[in-house]
């Protein structure tokens, strides 16, 4: 490999990301700088900044990054188009935390670094555009196919419950002590089939002052 093949490589987004998750699980701390976390990894400063604008934004991407990984996955799933709505939301929740799963040192330690969720949000920002993007278009699809308005669920209401429910189960996991956090599947099925048999039967409003009450249970 050339030495401009070499450079290129360093200066990657992927391993510009993995320089990073490995850098703070080593030093248990964010690097004091860009500057400093460029020369460690032998790249120029401007490099990073070829890709992220603070690491602030390198960290959201790196939950984007869960995300688009787990889209991978599940669209590759036989059969996977003809699931319905619930089975889709299902096999979201269990391979995206899978894949937290797989990278759980360096989750446990960039949620940890605020010992608060809600002040953690920064980082989760992007991430909950794209779980409430992906609740709703199943809820469009849904009632694309009800004929009956009534029937038809709130597509807003039902993508912020979904991420009321992510924010749940993703505490519920942090805390799971059981082997292969078989207990965080078990919560994930629950929940997945709860939160649809009650928009299916409860009014739009009581759905939500129950997943804040569960959310807010969860974080004390």
């Amino acid at each position: 490999m050339s030495a401009q093949s070499k450079s290129n490589k360093k200066s990657s987004k992927p391993n510009i990301v993995e320089a990073y998750m490995d850098y703070v699980l080593e030093h248990e701390h964010e690097p004091k700088s860009v500057y400093k976390f460029a020369k460690d990894l032998k790249i120029k400063e401007a490099d990073f900044y070829n890709h992220f604008g603070s690491f602030k934004g390198l960290k959201q991407h790196i939950w984007d990054s869960f995300y688009e990984n787990t889209l991978d996955v599940i669209s590759k799933a036989d059969g996977y188009d003809e699931y319905s709505s619930r089975e889709k939301m299902l096999i979201f929740f269990y391979t995206f935390f899978e894949v937290l799963t797989a990278n759980r040192s360096y989750v446990l330690f960039t949620l940890d670094e605020n010992n608060d969720m809600t002040k953690n949000m920064t980082q989760l920002k992007s991430l909950r555009k794209h779980i409430k993007n992906f609740a709703k278009e199943l809820i469009e699809i849904d009632n694309d196919d009800k004929q009956i308005s009534l029937l038809k669920r709130n597509e807003s209401v039902f993508s912020e419950g979904a991420w009321i429910q992510f924010m749940f189960l993703l505490k519920f996991w942090i805390d799971d002590n059981s082997a292969e956090f078989e207990k965080t599947d078990i919560a994930i099925e629950k929940s997945v089939n709860t939160i649809f048999d009650v928009f299916d039967n409860t009014p739009l409003e009581q759905v939500i002052d129950f997943g804040k009450f569960l959310y807010k249970e969860r974080m004390q």
